[in-house]
């Protein structure tokens, strides 16, 4: 499994990982227990890091559609394009944006005075619903301005995930064996929709018009973006590659053999 492709899964398994541990044990908790409160530094430390695992999410679906693109489309340079080094790199530059835009993102929010209230719309702290809270102009408008900032970063690497199976799709195409041709769009579609999906709820959520928002519609978009591509990406990755199943089993059963 020492291969660029599951190395990029396992920092992708570790950011949906921490998407959900962010934000669904506290919301089971307030359902069990009927009650909707958080505290202020919980609210802050929980914005932190649904921003930094998100931002990682994003960057390693990018990664790893580049490593998909390079190892269909440019063979012969894989070796050369993903080596350790490489790979190294580019999982530390994911992590390192993420952390960055997370800390910038907390502390500008958390500095805005708010004067609305203290109830937010929503299962867990997220941007949008906390700005509703503000009464600050000037620092709203800051902060919205690195949100379009990270939208257009965002949607960049969605135009090139999609150029990137475009290229894919035009070389699968060629292959003569009518299985080859279904084992690569069985892998790649799935994936290329919950992108879409995680891309197309995020953005939605956060760049919405104020009279689109209702508190169905913002819980609605906030689940299909925060815990649906979390918990298919396993499904995707991992449940559907015959060499991961095949490295699990031997795991299990040279365990079983020394039992």
């Amino acid at each position: 499994l020492h291969t660029p492709m599951f190395f990029f899964l396992l920092n992708l398994a570790l950011s949906d990982l921490g998407m959900i541990c962010t934000t669904v044990p506290k919301a089971m908790h307030n359902s069990l227990w009927d009650t909707r409160d958080i505290s202020y530094p919980g609210c802050a430390a929980q914005l932190f890091f649904f921003l930094l695992f998100i931002v990682a999410e994003l960057a390693f679906l990018t990664i790893m559609c580049y490593d998909r693109y390079v190892s269909i489309c440019k063979p012969l340079h894989y070796g050369t394009l993903l080596g350790s080094r490489a790979c190294a790199h580019m999982a530390a530059a994911a992590w390192a944006s993420a952390f960055l835009n997370a800390l910038m993102h907390t502390a500008n929010t958390f500095s805005l005075p708010l004067c609305h209230g203290n109830a937010l719309g929503q299962f867990f702290c997220e941007v949008p619903q906390i700005l509703k809270l503000s009464c600050s102009h000037s620092n709203f408008l800051r902060e919205l301005g690195l949100i379009v900032i990270i939208a257009c970063l965002a949607f960049g690497c969605f135009v090139f995930i999609v150029f990137s199976y475009v290229q894919i799709f035009r070389v699968v195409l060629r292959i003569p064996s009518e299985q080859g041709r279904h084992k690569a769009f069985s892998t790649c579609l799935p994936h290329l929709a919950v992108v879409s999906l995680f891309f197309s709820t995020a953005m939605f959520a956060y760049l919405k018009h104020p009279s689109m928002s209702s508190p169905s519609l913002d819980v609605a978009m906030s689940l299909l973006y925060s815990v649906v591509p979390p918990a298919l990406n396993p499904l995707i990755y991992s449940l559907r590659n015959q060499e991961l199943k095949a490295a699990v089993w031997r795991q299990m059963t040279g365990c079983f053999q020394k039992h």
